[in-house]
């Protein structure tokens, strides 16, 4: 006879739980199928022994010793019976299964836990000897971690049992959430040996913890004191998030706590399906079979009923119920008991009666190789060592019904896979659970871990995903600051500085735009950087163009107005060949203002400088020729006087010439020592790229713009002195007043010129040449005009000698 041990897990020592009472008809139903398979270990019978230990780790211990034993009391090291006992399966708590898988890891016995999770038993050198059918909670607690961040809560409670699985198992859930980024808001546990489990002081923490998310490892039994004094206290905008301890239990799926669990989502172990075992259990009578003393507890729980030869074993009642009779079916009703629609633990403990099994037959046929006998022939199935079969369990393999090969790793654990799933809430007021999803660990990266949330029922009016967090997200444009003595996840929101952007939520970072580049108005992307130059799109760009254009224009048609009259006597005197020239190059400087508008390309910064001062010193030079040979001219009329040679046309071309040369000496100097270039200005408005000229050198351009004024001053003086020269039409005093004009503008120009910036620098450079220029055809040209249009009487010789 073989002793397969199991062990069932209640509420209270006398409340009778009718999930774990299946487990054990599960493990019936399983060695029953074994024995009726002439496949499976033909001509061998399998047999069990079960105990309840009713939770009390003595028991446990009591219990595993019989079966050593195979006697009503323990003998260590010895057993009656002449039965091999092949393995142990269980116990239901991870607590009880370390202390008897110190004992049995001793003997080298094959242990098989059903539900005991602790990641503490894969350590093989403590325990050799233990295997399990259901992942190790270093997986579970990957999965939760994974679960809590997929959602986006990142402040959360958490809760656990003071035993081994529940503090372990928090502390890797922990740990997992802090390496991501998660932070605890409160971490409590669920004290066992008091008798409401710590429940004041649990809820108190959690109603007053800004924490809407709780991760809870307990077993259904200890958690329901916490949930009741939520319901005393009316606290239901919680988020509870389960282990597989508690979160497909069927304990809190009545109405009672609809509303703090619905919508609670969580981690369960893989569901499967065995054929044939609704009907097993419907066909369950009080008054036969081996589990005659749990059947009677099924039946008075289930049936509200009571047997009247004992007394009510689930106890006393106020008002007696009616009276079991056994005629009662199974069938008519649907309960936690016959519910065989998602089997987990259940399912687990079926599969590690089949495993056993497995390596029974294994070992019988010498499947592997191991321990055949010098003879060449296998192990008597009848009589072998634990140690032996223990061999073939680390290598058995069997396929489950969903498909799925089920193998031990080197640490006696199976692949993890668990289900997602989500309490919903029913319309009777009841919950049930329903699979959302699943976390396979042997899956590909990326699919670990799979929900669908549309099939998730969060619990809430609104139906949307709870929010957990110690502060709330950091928008894009925005970077988190760590408040002073807080964790991570509590945290305040400061803009990005002036150029850079974040463009995720919750950054940590702002980041800098490239030179080109400028954040938008929400700090959220950077984006190209307006370019800023004096367009001819721009307004001001165009309003100079079209007076540059058109004001080029009017010393050519004085020009065709001078050519006509050449001959007349006003003409003649007033040096008709320099006046021509001088209405040239005041054309000319009209026009070069057009070379300060436009983009700033790298030829026509090299060049523009240069024109407009060289341009402007063959007007001023013709300007100063002209005052000087009125001076000579006047002098000349002396009698003996030598000047008269100095006052011929090419003196005074010499002259402009010698001047002229001056300047362009300036201009080659300055164009090859350090000639201007384009220049992208970000300095002066970080929002902009301002293309503009730099002048390379600015000594060079303020001696350019010197020398000018230096000749425009000379010229000034010289007509100055001359004003009162005698003739009723003496240009002295014109060239005194467009000097004076001219100078005031130059003037001028400096301070602004300096404090101006970007395209207003240009565009003051601009209004300057053509101010000036208009001031000399002003004062110089325009009374000439009205002589030579509307006053033709004053066009004579007798009235040009004739003194004012």
């Amino acid at each position: 006879m073989h002793s397969l041990r199991k062990e069932t897990r209640t509420l209270q020592d006398l409340e009778f739980h009718s999930e774990n009472f299946q487990q054990l008809q599960a493990l019936i139903f399983a060695v029953e199928e074994i024995n009726k398979n002439p496949s499976i270990l033909p001509n061998i019978t399998l047999g069990f022994q079960v105990f309840d230990s009713c939770n009390v780790l003595q028991k446990d211990l009591e219990g595993t010793l019989q079966a050593l034993t195979g006697y009503s009391w323990p003998i260590p090291n010895y057993r009656c019976l002449d039965s091999t006992l092949a393995a142990v399966i269980g116990p239901y708590v991870s607590t009880p299964s370390i202390m008897l898988a110190h004992i049995l890891g001793l003997l080298r016995y094959p242990q098989v836990s059903h539900s005991s999770t602790t990641s503490l038993l894969s350590n093989r050198k403590t325990f050799p000897s233990f295997f399990r059918t259901v992942p190790s909670d270093a997986f579970q607690s990957k999965g939760i971690g994974k679960l809590v961040l997929l959602f986006g809560w990142t402040w959360v409670g958490l809760l656990a049992l003071d035993n081994d699985y529940g503090q372990i198992g928090i502390q890797l859930v922990k740990q997992e959430i802090i390496k991501a980024g998660a932070c605890v808001a409160f971490s409590e546990t669920i004290i066992m040996s008091q008798p409401d489990r710590n429940a004041k002081h649990i809820v108190k923490v959690i109603k007053e913890s800004t924490a809407t998310t709780i991760i809870i490892f307990s077993l259904p039994a200890d958690l329901a004191p916490i949930l009741e004094e939520m319901l005393r206290q009316n606290i239901y905008n919680k988020m509870l998030v389960g282990c597989h301890g508690w979160s497909a239990s069927s304990l809190f799926s009545d109405g009672k706590y609809s509303k703090i669990v619905s919508g609670t989502i969580g981690l369960a172990f893989s569901s499967g399906t065995i054929p044939g075992f609704r009907e097993f259990l419907n066909k369950a009578h009080p008054f036969r079979g081996i589990a005659k003393p749990w059947l009677k507890l099924l039946w008075e729980d289930t049936f509200s009923c009571q047997f009247l030869d004992k007394t009510n074993s689930t106890g006393p009642k106020e008002v007696p119920t009616k009276e079991c009779t056994g005629e009662e079916s199974l069938e008519s009703i649907n309960n936690n008991y016959n519910d065989v629609s998602s089997l987990r633990r259940t399912y687990n403990i079926y599969t590690a009666t089949h495993i056993v099994a497995k390596a029974l037959e294994d070992l019988k046929n010498c499947n592997n190789g191991y321990d055949m006998i010098p003879d060449k022939t296998c192990l008597d199935i009848l009589h072998f060592q634990p140690w032996q079969l223990l061999k073939y369990i680390k290598k058995v393999r069997i396929m489950l019904n969903s498909g799925r090969e089920l193998f031990f790793d080197k640490n006696g654990d199976i692949p993890a896979i668990y289900d997602v799933v989500n309490r919903k809430l029913s319309p009777d007021g009841t919950t049930k659970q329903v699979k959302v999803g699943s976390y396979d660990s042997t899956a590909f990266f990326g699919q670990v871990l799979t929900i669908n949330t549309s099939a998730i029922s969060w619990g809430t009016e609104d139906q949307q995903i709870p929010v957990s967090v110690c502060s709330q997200s950091c928008p894009p444009g925005f970077r988190k600051a760590p408040l002073s003595g807080k964790p991570a996840c509590c945290f305040q929101c400061i803009p990005c500085p002036h150029g850079e952007i974040s463009n995720t939520t919750d950054s940590v970072d702002c980041m800098k735009c490239s030179w080109d580049e400028w954040p938008n108005l929400r700090k959220s992307k950077c984006i190209e950087k307006n370019i800023e130059y004096l367009s001819y799109d721009d307004p001001l760009g165009a309003a100079l163009t079209t007076t540059g254009i058109v004001s080029t224009l009017v010393p050519v048609l004085i020009l065709r107005l001078f050519i006509t009259y050449k001959e007349t006597p006003i003409m003649k005197a007033n040096n008709y060949s320099l006046s021509c020239l001088l209405l040239v190059c005041l054309s000319l400087c009209f026009l070069c203002s057009l070379a300060f508008i436009g983009y700033p390309q790298h030829e026509k910064c090299l060049l523009r400088q240069a024109a407009f001062g060289l341009v402007f010193t063959l007007c001023i030079s013709c300007i100063l020729a002209k005052t000087i040979l009125v001076v000579l001219a006047f002098m000349a009329t002396k009698p003996g006087s030598k000047l008269r040679k100095w006052t011929s046309r090419s003196v005074s071309y010499m002259f402009i010439s010698i001047c002229f040369f001056v300047q362009f000496l300036l201009c080659l100097v300055w164009l090859l020592r350090a000639h201007p270039f384009t220049e992208y200005n970000i300095q002066l408005r970080p929002d902009l790229i301002i293309v503009e000229c730099n002048n390379g050198s600015p000594t060079a351009f303020w001696s350019v713009l010197g020398y000018l004024g230096l000749l425009a001053t000379i010229s000034f003086i010289v007509a100055f002195f001359a004003r009162r020269l005698p003739g009723n039409f003496n240009e002295a005093k014109f060239i005194t007043f467009s000097m004076l004009a001219f100078l005031s503008v130059w003037v001028s120009f400096i301070p602004a010129y300096l404090s101006a910036h970007g395209k207003y620098t240009e565009a003051m450079e601009i209004f300057a040449i053509l101010s000036s220029s208009w001031a000399l055809i002003g004062c110089m040209f325009i009374p000439k005009c009205y002589i030579l249009l509307f006053r033709p009487n004053m066009n004579s010789k007798i009235q040009l000698i004739k003194r004012p």
